[in-house]
């Protein structure tokens, strides 16, 4: 999706920017070669050639948005590289062509060192305010597998309730739907930074 090319958004200890070429082969492919993420994410391992027509999929087709989140006290020092800096990503999948309002969110924090320090909750609430107040959605979804609690545990504490349980495919779907008052979680406009090209 090109509506956030050029956006960069701030929370306190993330920073979130577009997930572009040069994020591919330096820690995200990386990454998706650990046999724990992919369990996690659901994923199969993609060759490098894989990996980048796959991010330019995400950058080109109307129903993904994606960022990285990089650590944001690592970013904010002009000598470290911002590959350097990742930590994982956000996904949004408008699944519905017919509900364009409703969206499936996806949230990663690949770098073990990071998990468990609220670096996934505000990830969290940033993309869904920028799904609310950017993208227009209404209602949210989560997949998580049946044996990541922390992070069932993490989005009902966002008031996200459970809906169903996939034994099949061992995981657990979870939604939220917007408040009408713009909802508690949404972050204000100036909130955002937009960076331009």
């Amino acid at each position: 999706m090109r509506i956030n090319e050029n956006t960069l958004l701030e929370g306190e200890k993330v920073v979130l920017v577009p997930y572009n070429k040069n994020h591919v082969p330096s820690r995200y492919h990386e990454w998706m070669k650990s046999p724990e993420l992919q369990q996690l994410t659901a994923s199969e391992p993609l060759t490098l050639d894989q990996e980048y027509a796959m991010q330019k999929s995400w950058r080109e087709d109307r129903d993904k948005c994606t960022f990285i989140v990089l650590d944001k006290q690592r970013w904010a020092d002009a000598s470290v590289e911002e590959e350097e800096c990742m930590v994982g990503d956000v996904n949004i999948f408008l699944t519905d062509p017919t509900e364009p309002s409703w969206a499936e969110l996806e949230v990663m924090i690949a770098e073990p060192s990071y998990r468990g320090k609220g670096f996934g909750k505000e990830v969290t609430r940033m993309m869904m305010s920028y799904g609310i107040n950017k993208l227009g959605i209404k209602k949210f979804q989560v997949k998580i597998g049946l044996n990541n609690q922390i992070s069932i545990s993490m989005f009902k504490t966002l008031r996200f309730e459970q809906v169903s349980v996939c034994q099949v495919f061992r995981e657990v779907t979870l939604e939220r739907t917007v408040d009408g008052d713009g909802d508690a979680c949404a972050l204000t406009e100036s909130d955002y930074r937009q960076a331009c090209s």
